[in-house]
């Protein structure tokens, strides 16, 4: 299955290695354990990294095995989506035959 990142990317979910909350990495950074080289303005000039908003509005960072995205849609909403696509479409019903 595929998740929309915000804008016109969408990518697989197979590819994805963590999607990371930036409000929470920041505040982990100031208690220095988390690095400080993960936030958007070290990433302006990666190849591999991609801004699917304009920088400022970043809420989280998507790691996959292909590149990063940074995007305005929060790391909840992304798990609901990503947990929605992954449910089958009709529960099995034991009662019916």
């Amino acid at each position: 299955m595929y998740l929309h990142l915000g804008g016109d990317i969408v990518i697989n979910q197979g590819k994805i290695v963590a999607i990371v909350d930036l409000n929470t990495a920041k505040k982990t950074a100031e208690e220095e354990f988390f690095p400080e080289n993960y936030f958007p303005e070290n990433y302006k000039d990666q190849e591999k990294v991609i801004f699917v908003s304009e920088m400022g509005k970043e809420k989280s960072l998507i790691i996959t095995v292909d590149g990063s995205y940074f995007s305005p849609i929060s790391s909840t909403t992304l798990l609901k989506r990503s947990m929605f696509l992954n449910e089958p479409d009709e529960p099995d019903d034991p009662d019916e035959k």
